[in-house]
């Protein structure tokens, strides 16, 4: 027997169209190799899109990836992630189910599921929809887990959620579920929602996490270049991983320390290391304060110029710091009206008062309905460059 682990594939992530074209052709690459591979059945842990209502366009492509799995007559089984779950069920998800092209083994009632049983290889399969804030952890509380635990045969369960015991340091604070609440007996625990490569041995069973099926922000491009899946093999009673590597196109970190320097160092910097950059991914990660001027007086444009032909260039430059701007320090213990204070401190420094109450009410925006972290994150950065007149997007060159 031999299956395909796949987890937050997030299709249509990415603000940027060409990171955008690659989370799709990643998934397009996976099924290939799938089939190539001679699968006999997928698993995909949540989030195979990055919203529940992905473009047609998206849409349209991921239908036929799947439909030619159908056609080999390699079944699909999935469960929803925290991006592509909707509690009113208005999900892409529910079409493709609905078109035959995909299994949902996240069937749920009375806190009870039932095993879905792949045809091909009578492997019993279920699992449970991940949801946006953490709120799967109850799911796990009230699920019976007397038939999941009693049942015999070889069985897989499908989750997308962090594991308490098992959580990277980023996620210290945040709500996981502990392994005490698993059911305990299966042979493979599918997990996905962490975006990291897991391949663990527990009491309750093998746990896996793939990893993203391409990266999904800055900070995974740097780290994982890549995406990744897994095909398993059952050879009798010996589960072997091979990790199916999906490199697409080359990705260069760049990180660059810029204390003591001015802008036009910076700039010249960058464009001596920088070399073999030809349609691949840039990275460029810049930290420390600059001698004189302000982060907006590196010339991006410049360095973009130079580097013409890069598939694409990101940059970061959060981690500047000017000497021309300084943290102020406000002591509100005896200030009833904090926001006079405020404008009264920053007036001091050069700012207008028109300009400090204008980032004030931009920072106090609330998210709109039904509107994405990422969306609400990147209209209120831009909000504040329009506030301060400038024309450099912080996330592009």
């Amino acid at each position: 027997m031999k299956f395909a682990h796949l987890a937050d594939c997030h299709i249509g992530g990415w603000r940027e169209p060409q990171l955008k074209e690659l989370t799709i052709q990643s998934f397009e690459k996976a099924i290939e190799t799938c089939i190539n591979e001679s699968v006999d059945f997928v698993i995909i842990c949540g989030d195979l899109f990055d919203t529940a209502l992905p473009s047609i366009e998206l849409l349209k492509r991921t239908t036929k990836c799947l439909n030619e799995l159908k056609e080999k007559n390699i079944a699909v089984y999935t469960i929803a992630g925290s991006h592509d779950f909707s509690p009113s069920g208005k999900t892409m998800l529910e079409v493709l189910e609905k078109a035959k092209l995909i299994t949902n083994v996240a069937q749920i009632k009375e806190n009870k599921l039932n095993f879905i049983i792949d045809k091909k290889t009578n492997t019993k399969i279920v699992g449970l929809h991940g949801k946006q804030s953490g709120l799967e952890i109850e799911d796990f509380k009230r699920l019976n887990k007397l038939n999941l635990e009693t049942e015999l045969g070889f069985k897989i369960f499908m989750f997308h959620a962090a594991i308490d015991e098992l959580k990277p340091q980023e996620l210290e604070s945040t709500p996981c579920v502990p392994l005490a609440l698993f059911p305990k007996n299966f042979n493979y625990y599918a997990g996905g929602h962490v975006h990291y490569i897991l391949n663990k041995d527990e009491v309750i069973g093998k746990i896996v996490f793939p990893g993203p099926l391409f990266p999904n922000n800055f900070k995974e491009l740097e780290k994982l270049k890549q995406g990744s899946f897994f095909i398993i093999e059952k050879n009798g009673e010996e589960l072997i991983l091979n990790k199916k590597e999906i490199r697409l196109k080359e990705t260069i970190n760049y990180t660059l320390d810029v204390n003591n320097k001015i802008p036009k160092e910076v700039e010249a910097e960058i464009i001596e290391n920088i070399i073999n950059f030809k349609d691949k991914i840039i990275t460029l990660r810049l930290k420390g304060e600059l001698l004189e001027g302000k982060p907006a007086d590196i010339d991006f444009r410049r360095i973009l110029s130079y580097l013409e032909g890069a598939y694409i260039i990101l940059k970061n430059t959060s981690k500047v710091t000017s000497k021309e701007f300084k943290e102020i320090e406000i002591d509100i213990s005896e200030n009833e009206n904090v926001e006079e204070t405020v404008i009264k401190k920053y007036k001091e420094e050069g700012l207008d008062e028109f300009t400090v109450k204008r980032l004030m009410e931009t920072l106090n925006k609330e998210k709109d309905e039904g509107e994405k972290n990422q969306d609400f994150e990147d209209r209120i950065v831009q909000d504040v460059y329009k506030t301060l007149n400038l024309e450099d997007d912080p996330q592009k060159p």
